[in-house]
């Protein structure tokens, strides 16, 4: 199936539906020599794996990953790296009333148009259950990253539907089902998502992530622009409408006297471009949002056609996440981990060589 590939050098194959017995994905280039275990994985995983607050959908997958090839006596080999995730609590009964109609906002019709037939289980390959082997290869890649770089991945939300959510700490993150960077409007926040669960109805979200430690130097220009990756790897996440990286649609309103990062022998006196000029990296955080939509599975009855072209209702039963944000911060933060991981194998190939007789400048960090 194209479509299925992600990355050049860090190439990631990911597989499986939703409600078939296994998902799963295989890292190609990966370099040789990573001290990895399945418990390095397992910990991102367990950030992103359903039921594990009632905000979200109760599936109760342990999504326990296994590493199948690619690892010998604790390190990486160099050759393709198989991780599998078997799926354990499917339930496609739940899904039977929706085999011949389309729910409105879903991938249900574009699937059937596109190849004649669709997997209505859960959504099949358009789940966004497929999203975790890519956490799973992006805890490879922030490993190795971290390892070599410093390089550190860091997301929160930032907004539930219309509530603003005021960043006051990054400490919060960990203690609250939202990862969001607060802990004054958190039962705001439940009470919002236990009023949309009540009315059988879902609202969007918005989600921050940054990049630490990112070397300077990484993309190319026109096509292997590093911002231009960023936004086609999030525009590649179920239900993601919009990509900012830095100030985003914030530049329309400011100035060139305001915008342009001023620069010092003490380094950048701001970050409006987000860590990226020219589509290269300055070695600032990488500064990236993404705008997530509803969630199209909802109980609220929509009007829809069958397969016959026929008017029809459909009303989604089965477990569903009322706001698929909630859980989209690890998933972003694997995304920008496997986008920096690819470029900086990019870059060691093309650049490696590359010696400048200056140090760069205070806060970046060399390649």
């Amino acid at each position: 199936m194209p479509g299925s590939s992600f990355g050049e050098l860090f190439r990631v194959t990911n597989f499986g539906e939703s409600h078939g017995p296994a998902i799963g994905c295989v890292i190609d280039g990966c370099p040789p020599g990573l001290t990895l275990t399945e418990a390095d994985i397992q910990v991102e995983l367990d950030r992103r794996r359903p039921g594990t607050s009632r905000h979200v959908t109760q599936r109760n997958e342990a999504d326990a990953v296994e590493i199948l090839s690619g690892v010998y006596e604790g390190l990486t080999t160099g050759t393709p790296i198989a991780l599998l995730i078997r799926n354990t609590d499917q339930r496609s009964r739940d899904y039977g009333n929706i085999l011949d109609t389309f729910r409105p906002g879903h991938a249900d019709y574009t699937y059937w148009r596109k190849f004649g037939l669709r997997d209505p289980r859960g959504g099949g390959r358009s789940s966004a259950r497929l999203t975790a082997p890519t956490v799973a290869a992006g805890a490879v890649a922030r490993k190795w990253l971290l390892e070599h770089h410093g390089a550190r991945f860091i997301g929160w939300m930032s907004a539930l539907g219309e509530i603003e959510i005021p960043f006051e700490g990054t400490e919060h993150i960990p203690r609250n089902p939202f990862f969001a960077a607060n802990a004054s409007c958190i039962a705001q926040l439940e009470a919002h998502m236990d009023a949309l669960r009540k009315a059988g109805d879902s609202c969007g979200a918005r989600i921050e992530v940054r990049a630490s430690g990112v070397p300077v130097g990484l993309g190319e220009p026109i096509y292997g622009r590093i911002d231009a990756d960023i936004a086609w790897a999030m525009m590649g996440l179920n239900a993601v409408k919009g990509v900012e990286i830095g100030d985003g649609f914030g530049v329309v309103a400011q100035r060139g006297s305001q915008h342009g990062d001023e620069l010092s022998p003490q380094g950048f006196a701001s970050n409006h471009s987000g860590g990226v000029l020219g589509g290269i990296s300055t070695g600032q955080d990488l500064v990236v949002r993404i705008a997530i939509k509803p969630t199209s599975s909802i109980r609220t009855p929509r009007a829809s056609i069958d397969r016959a072209g026929q008017p029809t209702m459909v009303e989604t039963h089965g477990r569903h996440d009322p706001c698929v944000g909630i859980r989209a911060t690890p998933i972003a933060e694997a995304l920008l981990a496997l986008v920096v991981m690819d470029h900086v194998l990019r870059h060691r190939a093309q650049c490696g060589d590359v010696a400048l007789p200056l140090p760069p400048i205070a806060g970046q960090r060399p390649d």
